[in-house]
């Protein structure tokens, strides 16, 4: 696939994957997801339900499915800060199927940044008030 096909995804600056496409090679999946394939790899190792089917010279080949859990791994890991362990235990605990459907909240840093920061003035004059 040439650059030129891919269109950017402007949540996470990664690409959006191709429409119709059954399988993605770690390097586009890469691409997409915007998760380096050495993380791909060693994400394998932690989720071990996370292998990706390999074809017969031995490549990964990713399905739109294995795409979508690791952009829910992803965003547990990173936006939600959850430690690895933390991350299978709350994917084992949901399933992964009702993780993928489940809306996710919101987070606190997507608020307004100016309004996170009235809150904690308005909390710290509270304590200066109490001293």
């Amino acid at each position: 696939m040439a650059d030129h096909d891919r269109e950017p995804d402007a949540r996470s600056g990664a690409d959006a994957p191709a429409e119709g496409k059954r399988y993605y090679r770690i390097g586009e999946v890469s691409r997409i997801t915007g998760v380096k394939p050495y993380v791909l790899r060693y994400w394998e190792s932690e989720f071990r339900w996370m292998a990706p089917a390999k074809s017969r010279s031995k490549q990964r080949l990713y399905r739109q499915r294995d795409i979508e859990v690791i952009q829910l791994i992803k965003k547990l890991l990173y936006e939600e800060r959850f430690t690895i362990a933390g991350a299978r235990k709350r994917l084992r605990e949901l399933g992964v199927a009702r993780a993928l459907e489940q809306p996710q909240p919101e987070l606190a840093f997507e608020v307004d940044p100016r309004t996170q920061l009235e809150k904690i003035r308005e909390e710290l004059r509270a304590i200066r008030g109490l001293l």
